[in-house]
């Protein structure tokens, strides 16, 4: 089966032991996490992880069934890259007098519009935000130019092309059943 790269966004109570068993289901399923982002989300007191693997689609949608199961979890829903918007951000030290003495390090920065936000005599910090392929290519280029001293990059942040998250209307809907306002 053709594998794709899914989003998963979770949303469950701020709860200790959640993570855990949401990457438990992952391991049950031998699929691998490539990203994991975890954060507060727009409704007090509701955290949302943002996930992404590769799977084929029969396999993402068991995932998530058997992650919307768990007590602690109010909703997961499962998106491909077209519906939603996403980013990442990526940091590179490099070594400044690499930076300073190679034209082609500020071509390569102007190119995939990243910025500088630290520069000192040892070293210079690189930021980009924008897709994975963006951020692998920039960290490929500067690896070429040598002096890369580390790269990190952040998990995929995303949120949906809807107008508004899908658990705000879960919420809605199981207040308006037992009678809950403002939930």
């Amino acid at each position: 089966m053709e594998k794709t790269l899914y989003t998963l966004i979770v949303h469950s109570e701020n709860i200790a032991g959640v993570l855990n068993q949401i990457t438990a289901v992952f391991t049950r399923r031998q699929v691998n996490i490539e990203s994991l982002n975890v954060s507060a989300s727009s409704i007090k007191g509701i955290h949302r992880y943002t996930i992404t693997a590769w799977s084929d689609k029969e396999s993402i949608e068991k995932i998530v069934n058997q992650i919307e199961k768990k007590v602690d979890v109010l909703q997961c829903r499962y998106f491909s890259d077209d519906e939603i918007f996403m980013q990442e951000v990526a940091l590179y030290k490099v070594v400044t007098s690499v930076l300073m003495d190679s034209p082609a390090m500020n071509e390569i920065i102007r190119k995939y519009d990243a910025k500088l936000i630290e520069v000192n005599q040892t070293f210079s910090v690189i930021e980009k935000t924008g897709n994975t392929t963006d951020i692998m290519a920039l960290n490929e280029e500067l690896t070429a130019q040598g002096g890369l001293l580390q790269f990190v990059s952040s998990g995929r942040v995303a949120i949906t092309r809807a107008r508004i998250e899908h658990v705000s209307e879960y919420l809605e809907k199981i207040g308006k059943k037992y009678g809950i306002r403002n939930l």
